[in-house]
C-alpha cells in the first residue's frame, strides 16, 4: 500500500508525539537532582574542560552524576558564587550543594550535611627558594592567602601576628605568591596539586595540618533527601566507585582511606588534565582556542547581557522620570520621597542593593529568579540617577516657557507633556547614553546572584586556562562591539532632536557614517 503525503505526515507527527511522550515520561519518572557549585571555583572540583569550554568537568561532576543515578533523578548543574552557595540553598534555587563545602559549625546552624564524601586537609605553599617557612607557626608576622569563608581562613585568623589576606578565587592567590605579594598561601590539598602544575617556582611544605572533610549539603527540611544522599554515597564507597574517582582525578589520599577503601584505578583525569592545561601552546593553536572561546562567550554571556541590560535600562528610563516629576511637580510628600529614594540609592553601593534583593527579600517572602533581581537592581539602583538627569533637563528650560503656556490656557500637565518634556527629553540623550554604557558594564556585577552573562563567562574560562589577559581581551572587545550600536544610536538621536539644525544634512550623514544624499534643507 502506498501512503500519500497526507498519511506520511499523520504518520510523522504521531511518531513525533509518541517520542515526545516518552521523553516525558522518562523526565517526570526519575526527576531532576538540581545541585549547586560554582563553575569558575576551578579545578579539580567543578571547572570547564580545557578541551572543550562548553562543558563542565570535575570530580565532584562525576559525583554528582552517581547521586543522580542512585536517586533516580538526572543531575543538573546550577551556577552559583561559590561564597553564597549555602545562601542559595535556602533559597531553594537548587537541591543540594556539592562543591568542596567543609563541615563547619557555622554552617550546620543553617543547613543538614550528609556523611563526608571526601577529607583531605590544609597544605601551605611558598616560592621555591624560601626555607624560613615549615610550619603554621611559622607564617607568624607573614602575609598568606586564604581562599574566603573556609576553614583556613579561620585557622590563620586565629594565629596572632598573621596577615591574611582573603581571595573570592584561588588563582589569585597563587598568582600573587608567585609574584612576591604574598609569603604563603594556605589551601586545601586538591587545589594545591593542581595550581602547582602552573607554577613550577612554587613548593609544598609543612606537614598535613587540620582536617577539613567535605559534605553535600541540604535544607533542614529536607530530611527524606538527606538521608537517600546518606544511602546513595555509602552505597557508592561500598562499591569502590567513589575511590576510583578520585583516583581517575588524583586527589585519593590516606586521609580519605580512613573514610573508606576500595579497588585502584589510574589517575586518568589527572594526567589528562595535567596535558591539555599546561602544554605550551604555539601562536596557532593559542589563536584557534581564542577562536574556540568565541561561541562560548557569544551563545551563553552575551545574550545574557544584553537581556539585563536593555530591560534594566528600560526600568530606570521610566521610573527616573516619574521620580524627577515627583520630585519637581509632586505634593511635598511625594516629593520628599523620592528625593529620599534618589539619595539613599546614590548613597549605597549597588553590590549590596543587588544581594538584599536576591538574598533578603525572600525573608519577606518575595522570591525573584536571578533574571528578574538582576534586572530591578540594575533599574531600581539607575533610575536615580535618570531622576537626576531629567530634573536638570527640566529645569534647563526657561520658566517663561511654562508661564507662557499657562496663559493660554494649558493646564500643568499639558504644559509639561506638549511643551516641557519634549525639549528636556532632547537635552539629556547624552547622559542617558552615557548611564546606558555604565549600566552595560554594571551588568556584569550580577554574576554574584547566579546569573551567567558575559562576565562569569569570561572568569569561567580563565580560571580554567590560566589566562586572563588573552581572554580578558577577547571579552573585552565582546563588550565594545555590543555596546557600538548603541552608541552610533545615541549620536543618532543626538542629531536628529538637535535643536541647532544648521549643520547641512549630508555633513551630519557623513559624521554618522550612513552615507551622504543631496541636501533637502
Amino acid at each position: 500500500m502506498r501512503l500519500n503525503d497526507s498519511h506520511k505526515a499523520r504518520l510523522l507527527f504521531l511518531a513525533l508525539a509518541a517520542f515526545l511522550s516518552a521523553q516525558y515520561i522518562s523526565a517526570s519518572a526519575g526527576g531532576e537532582l538540581r545541585w549547586g557549585g560554582d563553575s569558575e571555583g576551578g579545578e579539580p572540583y567543578v571547572f570547564p574542560s580545557p578541551r572543550n569550554p562548553r562543558e563542565i568537568v570535575g570530580f565532584e561532576v562525576d559525583l554528582a552524576g552517581l547521586l543522580g543515578r542512585e536517586l533516580d533523578r538526572r543531575a543538573v548543574f546550577v551556577q552559583n558564587q561559590w561564597d553564597g552557595l549555602v545562601a542559595g540553598l535556602e533559597r531553594g534555587n537548587y537541591d543540594i550543594v556539592l562543591n568542596g563545602l567543609e563541615v563547619t559549625e557555622d554552617r550546620r546552624r543553617r543547613v543538614n550535611f550528609s556523611i563526608p564524601y571526601y577529607a583531605t586537609y590544609n597544605q601551605i605553599s611558598v616560592r621555591a627558594g624560601t626555607d624560613s617557612i615549615n610550619s603554621i607557626a611559622d607564617l607568624k608576622g607573614r602575609t598568606v592567602g586564604v581562599l574566603q569563608n573556609t576553614p583556613a581562613q579561620r585557622l590563620l585568623e586565629g594565629e596572632p601576628g598573621t596577615k591574611v589576606r582573603a581571595y573570592p578565587g584561588q588563582i589569585n592567590a597563587y598568582d600573587d605568591l608567585a609574584n612576591g605579594r604574598l609569603d604563603a598561601v594556605v589551601m586545601d590539598w586538591p587545589i594545591a596539586i593542581y595550581c602547582h602544575k602552573h607554577y613550577p617556582g612554587l613548593k609544598f611544605v609543612g606537614r598535613p595540618s587540620d582536617l577539613v572533610q567535605y559534605a553535600a549539603a541540604v535544607r533542614k527540611e529536607d530530611t527524606q533527601l538527606l538521608g537517600q544522599l546518606n544511602d546513595a554515597l555509602r552505597k557508592l564507597i561500598a562499591s569502590g566507585e567513589l575511590r576510583r574517582i578520585y583516583e581517575k582525578w588524583g586527589i585519593w589520599n590516606s586521609e580519605t582511606e580512613k573514610l573508606f577503601s576500595g579497588d585502584g584505578a589510574s589517575q586518568a583525569a589527572l594526567e589528562d588534565y595535567q596535558e591539555s592545561a599546561t602544554r605550551r601552546l604555539t601562536l596557532r593553536e593559542r589563536l584557534g582556542q581564542y577562536i574556540s572561546y568565541l561561541p562560548v562567550l557569544l551563545v551563553q554571556g552575551a545574550p545574557m547581557t544584553l537581556t539585563i541590560s536593555t530591560l534594566a535600562m528600560a526600568l530606570a528610563v521610566g521610573l527616573g522620570l516619574v521620580l524627577a516629576l515627583m520630585n519637581l511637580y509632586g505634593p511635598r510628600p511625594l516629593a520628599w520621597m523620592a528625593r529620599a529614594y534618589i539619595e539613599v540609592m546614590r548613597g549605597t553601593p549597588l553590590l549590596i542593593q543587588l544581594y538584599l534583593i536576591f538574598y533578603g527579600l525572600p525573608n519577606a517572602g518575595i522570591r525573584l529568579s536571578p533574571l528578574l533581581a538582576a534586572v530591578a537592581g540594575l533599574g531600581l539602583n539607575y533610575a536615580a540617577y535618570e531622576a537626576e538627569n531629567y530634573r536638570a533637563g527640566i529645569q534647563a528650560i526657561p520658566r517663561g516657557q511654562m508661564e507662557a503656556a499657562l496663559s493660554l490656557g494649558m493646564t500643568r500637565a499639558q504644559a509639561l507633556r506638549h511643551i516641557i518634556l519634549p525639549q528636556s527629553l532632547r537635552l539629556v540623550i547624552p547622559p542617558v547614553t552615557n548611564d546606558f554604557i555604565a549600566l552595560f558594564k554594571d551588568s556584569s556585577i550580577v554574576s554574584v546572584i547566579t546569573m551567567v552573562e558575559l562576565t562569569k563567562v569570561y572568569g569561567q574560562l580563565a580560571s580554567s586556562n590560566y589566562d586572563y589577559i588573552g581572554i580578558g581581551i577577547l571579552t573585552a572587545g565582546i563588550y565594545f562591539l555590543l555596546g557600538l550600536p548603541f552608541i552610533k544610536l545615541a549620536r543618532w538621536a543626538e542629531n536628529h532632536f538637535a535643536f541647532d539644525k544648521r549643520v547641512p544634512a549630508p555633513a551630519r550623514r557623513r559624521w554618522l557614517g550612513v552615507g551622504a544624499k543631496p541636501a533637502m534643507d
